[in-house]
């Protein structure tokens, strides 16, 4: 099938040729008639199968009709990273040019007075991060009522991220009668429940099983220590003796680990450089493009980069920590492998990740294979201990635990508690001294009548305790 069979219109497909594309992806296949057909989708992908364009295209196609009102926009893309929502604008710049639409980029990071600009002259398409765009509704400066299409991408990473809530308000913001389109890698159960609550009656297209892993990908596990300088020596030597090797991704758990990391290599002389999400917008992009562009070797990320960011050429990822969620490791070697190329990803686990890889082989159904030699079963014990942290007694995980005794059988001199050491004559001067004073500050009860006395001896006062047997005073 060509894409010339898909419904598209002439300006489109005029773009897509002087791109270089002939043949649809399958998700690009199923999905596009469903779209122009003004039908809800629901696509299920792995990452690196063209979803973008699945929706971009017919986009174009239907925006080739009707015209923008100032702050009205008439599409609506959410994204959950600024990349992505910028990587996204690309690929209008490149199949609209055909087009004369106004397309806008709201995100952080960027100046507000900017974007608020934009939106006053009119937009065809607005991309934009849930926070961001929520920013500029609450100001009044936006309004969402005249949205036709509302697309939400990479939704697993949006619940990752926290931002299922955000999702939820901008989708009562917009019309009821919206045209919606919804692409995952992943299906997990808060992902199902939005979609049965905003989709009405949708296609659902699903092209790979949730959460698989491409062939095309030769995924090998690497026995490291659990100290960082173990882990950095073996990383260094993976790199220098990697086949085929042009360049790679580099995935942390923790920004500061990609801090750390990258100060690392580029102290032993490598080509490298930083992605997190601490960093400002103007850095990450220089990053980005210094590594698309062959400047930069290496790129050390967190997971702002292991979703859906399109870096054709990749040839090996390295998974530096084990990701804490099993389907961010389908993502993070997601990078490479792209676009018909074949790629390399590397998985450094220490002791303690063993429950970990267990995970992810359960989630991609499949045993990943180990570069070099496996794990004793004696250290998958020692990891297995590690991984459950200290015991509640406060002592490590290793060592031998004392010998338990029988309460019971023990003789009762044993059990006596014992006795309190002696205190020097000088601290017992000194407390009797702080004793004397507090009594001296003490003030005197006044005597009471006879018949008010409590009778300390009697059977009824026997259980009172002494500071209620105490005289008391009355007042005259």
């Amino acid at each position: 099938m060509s894409f010339s069979e898909l419904g598209l219109s002439d300006k489109v497909l005029s773009a897509v040729q002087a791109s270089g594309y002939t043949t649809p992806t399958p998700i690009q296949q199923q999905a596009i008639p469903h779209v122009l057909a003004r039908r809800d989708v629901l696509g299920i992908a792995q990452t690196g199968t063209g979803k973008t364009a699945a929706f971009v295209l017919p986009m174009l196609t239907m925006l080739e009709t009707g015209r923008a009102r100032a702050r009205m926009p008439r599409t609506l893309i959410l994204e959950p990273t600024r990349e992505l929502a910028a990587q996204v604008e690309e690929s209008f710049i490149k199949y609209g040019a055909n087009h004369k639409l106004n397309v806008a980029l709201i995100i952080g990071g960027v100046s507000f007075d900017n974007q608020d600009s934009k939106l006053t002259r009119g937009v065809d398409v607005l991309i934009a991060t849930p926070g961001r765009l929520l920013d500029h509704s609450e100001r009044g400066r936006l309004l969402m009522s005249g949205v036709e299409l509302l697309v939400i991408d990479e939704a697993d990473r949006m619940l990752d991220m926290g931002f299922i809530p955000d999702i939820e308000r901008i989708c009562k913001l917009v019309p009821f009668t919206r045209q919606t389109l919804f692409f995952t890698a992943t299906m997990p159960p808060e992902i199902r429940r939005i979609t049965e609550q905003f989709l009405h009656n949708p296609v659902k297209v699903e092209v790979t099983k949730a959460a698989t892993t491409v062939d095309a990908i030769l995924q090998q596990l690497v026995k490291t220590g659990r100290e960082d300088h173990d882990k950095r020596d073996t990383l260094r030597r993976l790199i220098k003796s990697a086949d085929n090797f042009k360049n790679a991704i580099i995935f942390c758990n923790r920004k500061r680990e990609v801090a750390t990391l990258h100060r690392s290599l580029v102290r032993h002389g490598f080509n490298a450089a930083a992605l997190h999400g601490d960093m400002d917008q103007s850095a990450r992009t220089a990053a980005l493009d210094g590594f698309r562009k062959g400047e930069t070797k290496l790129l050390i990320a967190s997971d702002v980069a292991a979703r859906g960011l399109d870096i054709p050429d990749v040839s090996h990822v390295f998974n530096y920590d084990v990701p804490h969620h099993a389907d961010d490791y389908v993502h993070r070697i997601g990078r490479t492998g792209r676009a018909g190329r074949t790629g390399t990803a590397f998985t450094l686990v220490a002791p303690a990740d063993g429950k970990a890889v267990a995970a992810i082989e359960k989630l991609i159904g499949q045993g990943i294979a180990w570069a070099g030699d496996a794990p004793t079963a004696e250290e998958q014990q020692a990891g297995a201990r590690e991984s459950r942290g200290p015991r509640r007694d406060g002592r490590g995980s290793r060592g031998p635990r004392p010998p338990s005794r029988d309460r019971s059988s023990s003789p009762p001199e044993s059990r006596a508690p014992a006795p309190a050491p002696e205190r020097s004559a000088l601290a017992q001067q000194r407390t009797e001294i702080a004793a004397a004073r507090v009594e001296e500050r003490a003030p005197r009860p006044a005597p009471v009548p006879q018949q008010q006395q409590p009778q300390a001896e009697s059977a009824d006062a026997s259980h009172l305790p002494a500071f209620l047997l105490r005289p008391i005073r009355a007042r005259v």
